[in-house]
């Protein structure tokens, strides 16, 4: 029998207590699909979120990471310039490490009444990305 896919989890600080809607979402989906959560890692931000995939990556024996985060629509550009940093930074990690990142990040821009209802479904993908590239 084949070992469990051993899986990091990357959850930010802002919007605490959605947060930890998405990380129980993500944690019970990727117990569903058979994961092994080694390790879970709390963060500042999504500026944090490449960074920390490297360390996590160089560091531990990961063979997936999940992002979770929200990126909320402020009055200048700064989440949408930030937001496309960061996801341009994950996917040449994932390049770099052929290791798959499961992207759920809310946003760039998203409104207050558009964060909730995206919760669960964010979270699942980005597991459910993880599941469908392992291979």
């Amino acid at each position: 029998m084949r070992e469990k896919m051993k899986i990091g989890i990357i959850c930010t600080s802002f919007h605490k207590e959605e947060m930890e809607s998405m990380l129980h979402y993500a944690t019970e989906q990727s117990i569903s699909n058979g994961f092994e959560i080694s390790l879970i890692k709390w963060i500042p931000g999504v500026m944090e979120i490449p960074l920390t995939i490297n360390r996590m990556i160089t560091e531990n024996n990961l063979e997936g990471i999940v992002t979770l985060g929200i990126i909320e629509e402020g009055e200048t550009q700064h989440g949408v310039v930030m937001g496309q940093a960061v996801i341009s930074s994950i996917i040449n990690l994932q390049l770099k490490y052929n290791i798959p990142i499961g992207l759920g990040i809310i946003g760039p821009g998203a409104k207050k009444e558009h964060i909730k209802p995206r919760i669960e479904p964010h979270s699942r993908a980005a597991v459910n990305a993880i599941t469908k590239m392992k291979n």
